[in-house]
């Protein structure tokens, strides 16, 4: 497979190689794309469980367990939950 890379990504890709850190070109390349499904990973499941809040939180509205909403602990409580590091 050939894939063409812009100046600036060939360039990233040769100083992580002399970095020493890397054998080769594709190594970089593997480990890009490596990351970039954990990172996909990561906002699956965060969007799966606000999907799961916001079914939640309709099901309590229909029942009239309406309660204050508190943006900042929400966000807290998604990213503990979804930390795919733990």
């Amino acid at each position: 497979m050939h894939v063409p890379l812009t100046q600036t990504l060939e360039k990233y890709v040769k100083d992580q190689v002399k970095t020493g850190l890397y054998n080769n070109a594709s190594e970089v390349i593997r480990e890009a794309l490596r990351l970039k499904r954990q990172v996909e990973a990561y906002e699956a499941a965060k969007l799966d469980a606000l999907r799961r809040d916001i079914d939640s939180a309709w099901r309590q509205a229909e029942r009239g367990e309406l309660v204050e909403f508190d943006r900042q602990r929400f966000l807290t409580d998604l990213d503990q939950r979804t930390d795919v590091t733990r």
